[in-house]
């Protein structure tokens, strides 16, 4: 450790200074091999003085010009290697052929002709260790000083256990350093823990600048999400990164590693406090049960299979009609759950499809069915009236029947706060799905059919999250449509959850809705995927900002926020993040007629009639567009 601290003041010096210490190592080498060349001739120590120092100031003359010629110093040592010795080697040798041919083939009085031979070889041996030397010291050590100063200071937040299990894990880490800790408890400030200092958060700002810390590793994960929220508003000033541990539901394995570390996500933010999952309720419907999923391939049809596979069924059936997502989700359920005794069962198909549908009821006979498979993104389906109400609204109707028809036993329809007096034909088609899952509940049958109704997910496919993830990586803007609009939001995994929970409540055309919390403004949450990502908001009062974001206007069918109930008075249930509303829906004698008539109009794409019969039909539906249908439009141009 004594050496290695000259290492980068070495490496440091200017190529001339570097080149001239070589040269005066060398010219001492040439001296020294001279002198234990008289002594290794003469067996005892002889004094620089008189033909002695000839011999020695010989050596230095004729071996430096050679070296020079020869190349030795414009080698960088530190990388050098074989090359580099084969180079001091023949150099070596001219030196030690005329070297030797002074001193032993013509002689010089009182120098041992032997000293021409011996003085030769141990200069190559010093020479050469020299460099040796050097490549080890310098290079190796270099490397090392390299890693050391790309490694990224951190602070890890939190002097608990995980805290101290995180600073083993980091410390053969190549990315990062870790250079203290922070921690709420003034009474730990200043001390010392695991070899490292224990900071106030409250100076995080100066530790920002003395330290160059660039990251901080939050290692709270029993920390309650209010408290975190706080913690991560405090640290957002600083636009340093922050990586964080998962909740110690998910560490089920009890030990911190590095592998742990993830970046921050707006789920981190957004997501709520979590709720205890009723375990009775999640087993009701899924456990030795014959369970199918359809919309499998998507963000809330897959997390659905994800939980399932947890609570034991006997078989999940999986239907999608895009062969890449069920390829994929079916492979992810494979490899996440290999040692379960599990049949996965991977079907494509259109839920439009009566006879697939008949064909899979007959098969496998599943008793209980999440229906999650939709359209739903809106300008989309905007665009493509037709295609979404036959998918959205007689695609649900053709799986409610099979199922009805073979008797399974629990129907859940996954919907939309969109379905809420809504302004578009996506929300408008959710609503009469549910509508018409009211009314065959309505009918005799054996099948208990319910509503699950929420808002947007983190995260799923078609949302602004990952949209406006990748605008962020592209340097921006990111596109807002309205300063004003806001969303409610929950994470996948907690929605699929409450999906299974609120279906096993369900006697028969219940509608429920679930707590989705407070809504949020999108321009907030933009502005917080700006903040995570290290970079700042571009506008007029910080003009060199990295990212700005821009307002497009609303698109067709948006509306500015969205509401989770028709009525105003939802009734509680066992579950506290699950209501259950009270909805109007027409018999469903009167609805079939109606429906007929809605075929009819899709087939022959009568945009301006759907819409009216979707008016008639769906309470509170008003478009706040004209009509955008893109072969609508075509054929009337």
């Amino acid at each position: 450790m004594y050496l290695h601290r000259y290492v980068l003041p070495v490496l440091s010096l200017p190529r001339w200074a570097k080149r001239s210490v070589v040269l005066i190592v060398d010219t001492a080498l040439c001296i020294l091999t001279v002198w234990l060349a008289f002594y290794l001739r003469l067996g005892e120590l002889v004094t620089l003085s008189g033909n002695p120092l000839v011999a020695a100031l010989v050596s230095v003359g004729i071996g430096l010009p050679i070296f020079i010629v020869s190349g030795l110093y414009r080698a960088i040592f530190r990388y050098s290697g074989w090359p580099a010795l084969m180079t001091v080697a023949r150099a070596i040798v001219i030196y030690g052929i005329l070297y030797a041919s002074l001193f032993t083939a013509i002689g010089i009085q009182n120098v041992p002709r032997t000293v021409g031979i011996i003085q030769p070889i141990l200069l190559l041996l010093f020479v050469g260790a020299s460099r040796a030397l050097a490549r080890i010291w310098l290079g190796d050590h270099y490397q090392a000083a390299l890693k050391q100063a790309g490694r990224a200071k951190v602070l890890i937040y939190g002097a608990g256990t995980s805290g101290r299990q995180l600073v083993g894990a980091v410390a053969n880490s190549p990315e990062m350093k870790v250079v203290g800790f922070l921690d709420d408890d003034d009474r730990l400030t200043g001390h010392v823990l695991n070899g490292q200092p224990i900071y106030s958060p409250k100076d995080l700002d100066s530790l920002v600048a003395t330290l160059n810390v660039s990251i901080v590793l939050l290692a709270m994960p029993s920390l309650p999400r209010k408290r975190r929220n706080a913690i991560l508003a405090s640290i957002r000033p600083t636009r340093i990164a922050v990586r964080t541990l998962p909740s110690m539901a998910d560490m089920v394995h009890g030990k911190v590693s590095y592998a742990d570390l993830r970046d921050l996500d707006i789920d981190d933010l957004l997501g709520r406090e979590t709720v205890t999952p009723n375990h009775i309720l999640l087993a009701k419907s899924t456990r030795n049960k014959v369970v199918f999923v359809t919309g499998a391939g998507g963000s809330i049809g897959g997390e659905l299979c994800r939980q399932i596979l947890v609570l034991g069924p006997s078989k999940l059936l999986i239907l999608d009609q895009s062969e890449f997502a069920l390829y994929a989700i079916s492979q992810e359920l494979l490899s996440n759950f290999p040692d379960k005794e599990l049949t996965l069962i991977p079907l494509l198909g259109s839920i439009k499809d009566d006879d697939r549908m008949q064909e899979i009821m007959t098969t496998w006979r599943p008793d209980t069915l999440y229906h999650a498979a939709a359209y739903k993104h809106v300008p989309m389906v905007e665009h493509n009236v037709a295609e979404g109400v036959m998918n959205n609204v007689f695609g649900t109707l053709c799986v409610a029947k099979a199922a009805s028809q073979h008797g399974v036993s629990d129907f859940v329809l996954v919907s939309t706060d969109k379905a809420v007096r809504p302004t578009n034909i996506m929300g408008a088609s959710k609503r009469l799905s549910e509508i018409v899952l009211q009314a065959l509940a309505d009918t005799d049958t054996k099948t208990n059919f319910s509503i699950v109704r929420f808002g947007n997910v983190l995260n799923s496919s078609g949302s602004v999250v990952p949209k406006f993830r990748q605008q962020i990586r592209g340097g921006g803007p990111i596109t807002l449509t309205h300063l004003d609009i806001t969303r409610y939001f929950m994470t996948i995994a907690e929605a699929s959850q409450l999906v299974i929970q609120a279906g096993a409540m369900a006697r028969g055309g219940d509608v429920f809705v679930l707590d989705m919390g407070e809504p949020v403004k999108i321009y907030d949450l933009a502005l917080k995927m700006i903040e995570l990502s290290g970079l700042t908001l571009r506008n007029e009062q910080n003009p060199d900002g990295d990212i700005e974001i821009e307002v497009i206007g609303l698109r067709p069918g948006e509306k500015l926020y969205e509401e989770l109930l028709i009525g105003d008075n939802p009734k509680l249930t066992t579950h506290p993040r699950v209501m259950k509303a009270q909805e109007d829906f027409l018999p469903w004698t009167q609805l079939e007629d109606d429906l007929k008539k809605l075929e009819m109009l899709l087939n022959v794409n009568d945009v301006g009639a759907i819409r009216s019969m979707l008016e008639r039909l769906v309470s509170g539906y008003r478009p706040s567009t004209n009509i955008v249908d893109w072969i609508y439009t075509e054929e009337r141009m």
